[in-house]
């Protein structure tokens, strides 16, 4: 059976059902959810793409294969008893409005969806708020864009702090709803060949201390 006839049992079973972003089973903490360009949805364990295929890996540890084109998105959803999201600790969301950029970093969170507390995390790791920021490998801003990255979502300045936070949280978003949270996350610093080539997180030591950085600052809070 082709991708596209099992995807289509999988929804005449009625394993999945609803509108987008409801599933039958409830997620775990930072589960993934598959949305259909039918609007209907799927918890899942995560996914990886594969001989042009994208594979669906099922939290029961089946996969379903299925033509890419048949999925409009992927989400990161809280369970229903309300975990899985990521806090700075100690850390509410009122004191975030008190950092630096932080209307700009909501704006960003709220027009892609990603979790103001992870994108400020990001931030104090990236460039410590600092929108004048330039790494030695040439990535600039508060969200350490590389020149190329900056190009693709169409920012000529890179500096300036509006566009660098609008163009970083839509790149992270793509990878994330790409690989998931934590390849994501590491796509990110490592670059999305990184993750493709090691299947995940690759070993480079650098890019495991930003993770550990990252988790060293968050957790999840209920």
């Amino acid at each position: 059976m082709n991708g596209r006839g099992l995807c289509l049992l999988v929804w005449m079973l009625g394993i999945v059902d609803g509108a987008a972003g409801e599933a039958l089973a409830p997620p775990s903490a930072l589960s993934e959810v598959v949305v259909f360009s039918s609007g209907r949805a799927l918890a899942i364990a995560g996914h990886r793409y594969e001989a042009g295929h994208l594979v669906l890996e099922l939290r029961d540890g089946g996969e379903i294969w299925c033509d890419p084109s048949l999925v409009e998105r992927f989400e990161n959803h809280r369970s229903s008893n309300g975990e899985g999201s990521y806090g700075l600790p100690g850390v509410s969301d009122a004191d975030l409005q008190t950092r630096p950029f932080a209307g700009l970093i909501q704006r960003a969170a709220d027009t892609y969806g990603v979790n103001t507390h992870l994108l400020h995390a990001l931030i104090e790791v990236e460039s410590g708020y600092d929108p004048t920021a330039v790494s030695p490998k040439g990535a600039l801003g508060l969200m350490q864009l590389m020149p190329a990255t900056a190009a693709q979502h169409g920012v000529d300045n890179a500096l300036d702090a509006a566009a660098n936070i609008d163009a970083g949280t839509r790149h992270l978003r793509s990878l994330i709803d790409r690989f998931g949270v934590s390849d994501g996350l590491a796509a990110y610093n490592a670059g999305e060949s990184a993750v493709l080539k090691f299947g995940g997180v690759p070993p480079f030591p650098e890019t495991i201390r930003y993770l550990e950085r990252l988790m060293g600052l968050l957790s999840a809070v209920h």
